[in-house]
This record gives structure tokens, C-alpha cells and sequence, in this order.
């Protein structure tokens, strides 16, 4: 089941990032949800998924 949630993240985050508001307020919630294990995953994914999105380089203090 936690693999799920990790993927669910994943792609709830995609389809928000359109809007950086609403992509740290997804994250935050994430970064409370998941298991420390999946936030380094998140982490790692999150840098490759933002190289071409700098608006969102903010919301990466949520997880850090």
C-alpha cells in the first residue's frame, strides 16, 4: 500500500504543476504522509521533474 501512495504523489503532483501554490500545498501534504524512505524517492524525482519548471524550485523547502 505505500508503494501506492508513493505513485499516487507522483501523479497528483503532475497534474497540479501548473500551478506552484497549489503544487507546495501538495507537497507539504505529501511530506506529511509518506514514509521517510518515499520523501528521499520524492526528493530525487522532484529534482529531475523541476529542471525545466524553475517556478517551482520554491516548494522544494517542504521537503527538505
Amino acid at each position: 500500500m505505500a508503494r501506492a501512495m508513493f505513485e499516487y504523489t507522483k501523479m497528483v503532483l503532475h497534474k497540479v504543476s501548473f500551478d506552484p501554490k497549489l503544487f507546495c500545498k501538495e507537497l507539504e501534504k505529501a511530506a506529511s504522509r509518506l514514509l521517510p524512505y518515499e520523501i528521499d524517492e520524492l526528493r530525487i524525482w522532484l529534482n529531475v521533474y523541476i529542471q525545466g519548471r524553475p517556478e517551482l524550485s520554491q516548494c522544494l523547502i517542504y521537503i527538505k
